[in-house]
């Protein structure tokens, strides 16, 4: 008596059979053995059954049977038949808790779905990276390639997309948050709090998104009435992942004796070192000093306090680059191509941020 599958409702008998323990099957070994064609057998091996109208219960036999033996497709082969190799480069700038890790999951998520194999590099802003990698992707035939917060500067012979990167140029599709919203949201919440002395912390020169939130802050706080003192403002400068570098420049805010009752930071590790600084200081956080972060990373929400933030879509501007690079790779992207895909940031308040210092004599700095 055979085993019975049962899929979608309905019983399917398949054939009864027993694993080889010599050399694996082949393609036309396996096609003999259920009593079809090599191309049938392939189509469904590949994914492709439906799209030639393969019965369901034929799919299940062939897929039973190559379980049992072990059948796989090879994915070489297919590649120089097709002239395809289904895999795409994604370059970024380190690869650590935040930005590109979230990033990397929403890319992740589109190019599995559509049986895309992918490998990631990093360049940690080495100019000879940045212009070495592209090429050796294109080398190593990739279909495409995704860049986050990394420029391009080369025509290549491949769809590029680019996370963040801010420059517009033909043949490169920018996923880009909409940063004077951003900054709109996050100097209105502050200034809703009674905070009239910001701190703005501003990333370092080699990121993309340096220059336009710089300007989106720059041109919100005109909006809204509100006066940023050049001498609160402070730039990182240490390639450095991680909080350090934005504890360092908190430090150097603190020294220069200013008085400030709120500090913007470039992201959110930026503003776990800045709150770091701040309790070494003596300062407590809200109470204190009010810190506000951008991008919402994990642990925006598990910091101690959670941390007050610009959520930047990042999971969904991964997600957005993939389909976006599998639509140009597909060639089914309505021309002409756009030059940018604009996503949305949302302010998420939790306990980093509070009603400024009653006191006017108040000072960040305590003697």
């Amino acid at each position: 008596m055979h085993p019975l599958s049962v899929r979608g409702g309905c019983v399917l008998e398949v054939e009864r059979v027993t694993k080889p323990t010599s050399k694996p099957i082949t393609l036309k070994e396996l096609a003999a053995h259920l009593g079809l064609s090599q191309s049938t057998v392939s189509r469904i091996i590949n994914g492709e059954a439906a799209n030639h109208r393969i019965a369901e219960e034929t799919q299940q036999r062939v897929l039973h049977a190559a379980a049992i033996y072990g059948y796989t497709a090879n994915a070489v082969a297919r590649s120089l038949r097709q002239k395809r190799t289904y895999t795409i480069g994604v370059i970024v700038p380190e690869i650590s808790e935040g930005y590109s890790t979230s990033v990397l999951s929403g890319i992740e998520d589109e190019l599995l779905k559509d049986g895309f194999f992918y490998f990631v590099v990093s360049h940690r802003h080495r100019a000879d990276l940045l212009e070495a990698y592209p090429r050796m992707m294109v080398a190593r035939s990739v279909e495409g390639i995704i860049a986050v917060d990394t420029p391009i500067e080369e025509e290549l012979s491949v769809p590029v997309v680019s996370v963040s990167g801010h420059k517009h140029r033909e043949g490169v599709i920018n996923i880009e948050l909409h940063h004077q919203q951003a900054a709109t949201f996050a100097l209105s919440h502050l200034k809703q709090l009674g905070h009239k002395k910001l701190a703005v912390i501003k990333g370092q020169t080699f990121s993309s998104d340096t220059k336009p939130r710089w300007q989106a802050i720059q041109d919100a706080a005109k909006a809204l009435d509100i006066e940023i003192d050049p001498s609160l403002v402070v730039q990182l400068s240490s390639p450095e992942p991680g909080p350090a570098p934005g504890k360092e420049v908190t430090h150097q805010l603190l020294e220069r004796g200013k008085k400030f009752t709120a500090i913007f930071a470039f992201n959110d590790v930026t503003a776990i070192g800045a709150i770091q600084a701040l309790r070494e200081a003596g300062l407590r956080v809200p109470k204190d000093v009010s810190v506000l972060g951008f991008d919402d990373i994990l642990a925006a929400s598990t910091n101690n306090p959670p941390l007050t933030t610009i959520q930047q879509p990042l999971r969904s501007m991964g997600q957005a680059a993939a389909t976006t690079l599998l639509s140009l790779i597909r060639e089914d992207l309505p021309k002409p191509h756009p030059s940018a895909i604009t996503v949305f940031p949302q302010l998420v308040v939790r306990k980093s941020t509070g009603h400024a210092p009653s006191d006017a004599t108040h000072s960040s700095h305590p003697a």
